[in-house]
């Protein structure tokens, strides 16, 4: 197998770990639109202790169209940082202001959503569970 035929066969898909991943797959699906597909908790596995039982190993979503995975952080601390951000694309300015002031609830803005010099709507927030999202338009073809 070459190395193009692989690079074509990745796909990406956002997993992403929480303190109670089932209230903020609800917020996605509020903010975006969606479902979710399927939940698997730690009380499915022999053995669990009790405390452990109804947090959530494996959470499948689809929000806004995007297939995103989710899991409650049991065994590690829970740290957010800076370098990645969930980047968002819209074909229309309104459904672009809808999403992100939707996203931004409870959260903070930290680059308000406006035309940018190429074009395009773009804005960055951090939603009220601390994941970094930049909200944008499809910069129209001359």
């Amino acid at each position: 197998m070459n190395l193009e035929r692989m690079l074509t066969m990745a796909k990406l898909t956002p997993y992403i770990f929480s303190e109670d991943s089932k209230a903020q797959a609800a917020f996605y699906i509020a903010a975006l639109g969606g479902e979710v597909i399927s939940v698997q908790t730690h009380g499915e596995i022999p053995g669990t202790k009790e405390e452990m039982k109804d947090k959530v190993m494996h959470l499948s979503l689809v929000a806004g169209g995007i297939p995103m995975y989710m899991a409650d952080t049991v065994f590690q601390k829970l740290d957010r940082g800076n370098g990645i951000h969930l980047s968002l694309s819209f074909e229309s300015d309104d459904e672009a202001h809808g999403a992100f002031d939707r996203l931004a609830a409870g959260g903070k803005v930290i680059d308000p959503l406006k035309i940018q010099f190429w074009g395009a709507l773009f804005g960055v927030l951090e939603d009220k569970y601390g994941v970094l999202w930049q909200v944008t338009t499809e910069v129209e073809a001359n």
